[in-house]
């Protein structure tokens, strides 16, 4: 008997925050264990990761682009040696055969002159213009054999070079002619001989100039070839790019999906697990606060009677009467102990009453073994909750109230519960530490209270208070709490 009232008086002494974390060791205990241990199937394994496909996705679009900027960068250095060795050479070359070409007509005008007999002057005047003219005209040769094109034959630069040699000497032989007083012959040798080499060569200039002329269109043809080239290529570049960016695209799109599918899909069997576990966890609550109230205070309640009875026939005043009533006192105290146990572990008024009028008790109960002051307000008009959004709401506020008592310090709070015409709002507010006066992490209390917002398709915030301390609020779509005329599954 002695046993027997030391268990009882020993749960009797629990607080609802020890009823709190067995009710959250319970979800913990099932968490840790496997999955496939509970009944639910393993899921298959995963998939082959896409990184390979994608780095190889990858590595073709870098490499086509840097085989694509090799290929320009060659074209472009094509198309700066094509002009600088071809177009800018003839162009070169071309200024100088007009430079030629200008001392080649300054040779026939004096020429002109030199045979007109209107002139008074003699042959040997014209010595020093042509000595002017064949210097310049030594000095463009010999830059033009340098600016030559690479198309010009040897014969045509050795042709052009002798026309000239045989030029300059017909020209020595006739003023030498001149300087013997013989100019009526050196004017005959200019007609017959110089006029027509002078000829000649301005023929053989302006086929060389017409020749680098054909030269520049040919070069500029194949300038236009290679642009049209490179234009090709870089459509086909663009359109290569384009499908291994469009390939790689839609590749992370494909497997962007079954990553999402796949993660909707264990989203959806964790919803169900905690669904499951939550539900389990209540029904173990409930079957336990049932067996208190039930077995245990039909024993306590027979003890104190069986103790009344004996200590009817004990003597007046003896010491085994005084003995017997102190411990049926401790059985009734144990009595009324287990009692409020059972209502903290779970409120039969809950399931018969509906949450209002357990809140009305659960607060002031709650007020008198934590020592809080608590202030209660309702707000709006009230609604009947289903069964479970009600057991959901009363879990998260005995959470939301053990965590002000365990942690915040705070000697007073503030809970409101509002019936919107969308909604059901919770609010726990206190002016205690806070969040920032202690270790920055997550409890498991917090985590159920936020998985039990997420089964009533609800959202649950905490944020600091205006005056210091620690908001709670919990928002839930009053589609899916209120009662309604269907079977809730």
């Amino acid at each position: 008997m002695s046993a027997l009232i030391s268990d009882l008086y020993s749960i009797s002494t629990w607080t609802p925050q020890d009823c709190a974390s067995l009710h959250y060791y319970c979800i913990v205990t099932c968490l840790g264990q496997p999955l496939y241990a509970r009944g639910v199937a393993r899921s298959p394994s995963p998939e082959r990761s896409p990184t390979l496909g994608l780095l190889l996705g990858l590595i073709v679009t870098l490499a086509a682009v840097l085989a694509y900027s090799a290929y320009i960068t060659w074209q472009v250095a094509g198309l700066r040696r094509l002009q600088s060795e071809l177009i800018d050479r003839d162009r070169k070359d071309s200024l100088q055969l007009l430079r030629i070409q200008n001392d080649l007509n300054l040779l026939a005008v004096a020429m002109r002159d030199m045979i007109d007999n209107d002139e008074p002057y003699p042959l040997t005047a014209w010595a020093a213009q042509f000595q002017r003219i064949r210097t310049d005209l030594d000095d463009a040769v010999r830059l033009e054999a340098a600016l030559a094109p690479t198309t010009r034959s040897v014969e045509q630069s050795a042709s052009l070079s002798s026309s000239l040699t045989q030029f300059w000497d017909a020209v020595d032989r006739v003023f030498a002619l001149a300087a013997e007083g013989r100019e009526k012959e050196a004017r005959s040798q200019i007609q017959i001989s110089l006029q027509a080499r002078q000829a000649a060569l301005s023929t053989a200039v302006a086929r060389l100039l017409v020749q680098n002329s054909d030269s520049e269109e040919a070069a500029a043809q194949r300038i236009i070839r290679i642009y049209d080239r490179v234009q090709r290529q870089v459509y086909v570049f663009l359109a290569a790019t384009l499908a291994a960016i469009l390939l790689t695209g839609f590749s992370m799109i494909r497997w962007n999906r079954r990553l999402f599918a796949h993660m909707a899909e264990l989203s959806e069997r964790r919803s169900e697990l905690a669904q499951k576990l939550i539900a389990t966890q209540e029904s173990t609550l409930r079957y336990i606060s049932r067996e208190l109230h039930d077995e245990f205070g039909q024993i306590l309640t027979a003890m104190g009677s069986m103790l009344g009875r004996a200590g009817v026939h004990a003597p007046e005043g003896s010491a085994l009467r005084n003995d017997l009533q102190e411990v049926r006192e401790i059985a009734q105290d144990t009595l009324e102990r287990v009692r409020s146990l059972s209502q903290a572990l779970h409120p039969v008024m809950l399931d018969e009453a509906g949450l209002e009028t357990t809140l009305d008790w659960y607060i002031p109960t709650i007020e008198r073994q934590t020592g809080i002051a608590i202030s209660y307000e309702k707000q709006g008009n009230p609604f009947a909750l289903d069964g479970s959004a009600a057991v959901q709401i009363y879990r998260v506020l005995q959470e939301a109230l053990n965590n002000v008592a365990r942690h915040s310090g705070a000697k007073q709070a503030w809970v409101r519960l509002k019936f919107l015409l969308a909604a059901l709002e919770l609010e726990v507010e206190d002016h205690g530490v806070g969040f920032n006066g202690r270790p920055a992490k997550h409890g498991i209390g917090l985590v159920a209270m936020r998985e039990r917002s997420e089964l009533m398709g609800g959202q649950i915030t905490f944020s600091a208070s205006a005056e210091g301390g620690t908001l709670l609020r919990v928002i839930v779509p009053r589609e899916n709490v209120e009662l309604r005329d269907k079977d809730q599954g």
